[in-house]
């Protein structure tokens, strides 16, 4: 295909609501969006059109963490070419992750800021690396990290139409989060940005199931809504829990010092997910550091099982929803022998959130299900708007998790059949 009958055939191909965003040449373009806003798939697509226009561009595609790059940014540039006819223009690596112009040899590079020094001292064989992508970057913790990216997109070059431009696109979430004060606030953002918000009433590829889903929000969880469907900030009023914070942590360095772990199991299935939390608890200095998360709908109790045996979770003690007790005998008796149910007394809702706010609550950047609980995890209002000592029960299936396995440290239980083994774990 041409550059002529691509660009004749693009108006189908991607759609309305992207005009602005697709033509800037700002040396920030940034677009927060809500979830379903197409903004991943048409930046691909932009992407795949500009490297073949313009032979002297490559990219450097960056997510937070790298091994998540492959399911999603190297996923959509392969749909991106297949929508504009143009796959038989590259060379897809799939072991790097790496994307190659057959005719140029430009690249299209794929990273993570695992380590965001090494990124510093990428090179390119052909024209110079100008364009940088920060896919998903709510993600990334601080500025600092983001900056030292960016300041590696450096150079110039003596053509036509040059330009250098960072692409920022990502889900909001907390006001708090240092992508607002730094794109979006008008007396703080830096220089040279384009930014916008869109939701999914741009994307006209979604069908009735899809766009019913989100408007459903509006009558179950205003406040989500906000967030989830029109790509606001989530807005610190409100929160249960004002006591947590994204920090990029060590994890096995801060499990072998701390060295008291525990773990979560909430149940779900169609409409609500089966949801995992483990994190290192420091009592003596009320710290909780919460690593890893599984959140996910439709599973069956062997899934859940093989979910748990690759956490190995099969000893510890795991504490789960006990409104499933047959469930929980279910997972015991195929190997996971440290399943306890939890306690679900009278006000224990209430009294496991204020143990909870007693303590620094640190989230590693990857438990992106657990962030974004804590940031959308609100108290009732009355009808006059006045805030009631009592959350909404939406969206915390994680907070609920880590509640059960934070009761063995504050809740003393009556006997029960499974004393025994609490005390064969040492607890």
């Amino acid at each position: 295909m041409s550059q002529k009958s691509l660009i004749k055939n693009l108006p189908a191909i991607v759609g309305k609501g992207y005009g602005k965003y697709w033509h800037s040449t700002n040396f920030y373009r940034v677009v927060k969006g809500s979830r379903g806003s197409k903004k991943s798939k048409t930046t691909a697509l932009n992407f795949i059109v500009r490297l073949l226009k313009y032979e002297w561009a490559n990219l450097l595609v960056v997510r937070r963490y790298s091994n998540t790059n492959k399911q999603s940014t190297y996923t959509d540039f392969k749909w991106a070419c297949n929508q504009l006819g143009v796959l038989h223009l590259f060379k897809f690596n799939e072991s790097l992750p790496e994307i190659t112009v057959r005719k140029t040899g430009q690249k299209i590079l794929f990273r993570g800021l695992d380590d965001e020094l090494k990124i510093t001292s990428i090179t390119v064989d052909v024209g110079i690396l100008c364009w940088a992508w920060f896919e998903e970057a709510y993600q990334i913790e601080s500025e600092a990290k983001f900056s030292t990216v960016v300041e590696s997109i450096r150079g110039s070059l003596d053509v036509p139409d040059f330009f250098k431009q960072i692409t920022v696109t990502f889900n909001p979430w907390s006001e708090r989060h240092w992508l607002k004060k730094v794109f979006f606030d008008e007396d703080t953002r830096r220089a040279d940005t384009l930014a916008l918000t869109t939701t999914y009433r741009v994307n006209e590829w979604l069908d009735e199931v899809d766009i019913q889903r989100y408007e459903d929000l509006y009558l179950t969880n205003p406040r989500r809504a906000r967030i989830v469907c029109d790509g606001e900030w989530g807005v610190a009023e409100g929160l249960v829990f004002d006591n947590f914070s994204v920090v990029d942590f060590n994890i096995d360095q801060t499990i072998q010092r701390i060295n008291k772990t525990t773990a979560g199991l909430d149940f779900g299935f169609t409409h609500d997910p089966t949801a995992l939390v483990c994190s290192v608890v420091d009592l003596e200095k009320k710290e909780i550091w919460i690593y890893r998360e599984h959140y996910q709908r439709g599973m069956l109790t062997d899934a859940i099982v093989k979910m748990l045996k690759d956490n190995q979770l099969e000893r510890t003690l795991l504490t789960a929803d006990s409104a499933e007790k047959r469930l929980i005998a279910e997972i015991r008796s195929k190997g996971i022998s440290g399943i306890v149910a939890s306690y679900k007394g009278r006000g224990s809702v209430m009294q496991g959130i204020q143990f909870l706010q007693g303590f620094k609550i640190h989230i590693h950047p990857s438990c992106e299900n657990t962030i974004e609980e804590f940031n959308t995890y609100t108290f009732a209002q009355d009808k006059e708007g006045n805030w009631l000592n009592e959350p909404i029960d939406k969206n915390n299936h994680i907070i609920d998790a880590l509640r059960y396995s934070m009761e063995r440290y504050h809740i003393k239980q009556k006997s029960t059949q499974f004393d025994v083994l609490r005390a064969g774990f040492g607890l």
